[in-house]
């Protein structure tokens, strides 16, 4: 609980302009193993948001977040192992944290598991579940 007030501290000093004491707050409440607060470090690392981009440092808490399955961390990550940034590229694992992350409900994922079975990226080639995919994603109106 400690780290949930934490993080909604931290959100609430974010939305004032107060970065710095965002910054520490988060900080503190990733040491409660908070997955709100590990996804919006690494996604503050990962863009540059308010800290010195850090590509290695945004992995590494991408990877506690996805551990706790946190959606949006998964779809990140995802994107660091097609892409290579920060990690080693490996398609098969970027596919692998699509799917979570679609299953634990994050709507771009469903487009690119779509892709990735259309193309045949980290996964055998499969036209069929593709356009499963692809037709749950424009459900949601996600088309790319």
């Amino acid at each position: 609980m400690r780290g949930d007030r934490l993080y909604n501290k931290a959100k609430s000093e974010a939305q004032k302009g107060n970065y710095k004491t965002a910054y520490d707050l988060l900080i503190k409440s990733a040491k409660y193993k908070n997955p709100k607060a590990f996804y919006a470090l690494g996604n503050w690392f990962l863009h540059g948001r308010f800290v010195k981009k850090n590509i290695k440092k945004a992995v590494e808490y991408l990877k506690l977040a996805a551990e706790k399955n946190n959606p949006d961390a998964l779809f990140d990550l995802a994107v660091c192992y097609e892409k290579g940034a920060g990690v080693e590229k490996n398609l098969r694992k970027a596919f692998e944290l699509y799917l979570r992350a679609a299953l634990w409900g994050d709507k771009q994922s469903f487009y690119e598991v779509g892709r990735c079975y259309y193309y045949g990226i980290g996964t055998s080639k499969d036209e069929i579940l593709a356009d499963i995919w692809l037709e749950k994603a424009e459900e949601y109106g996600i088309t790319n």
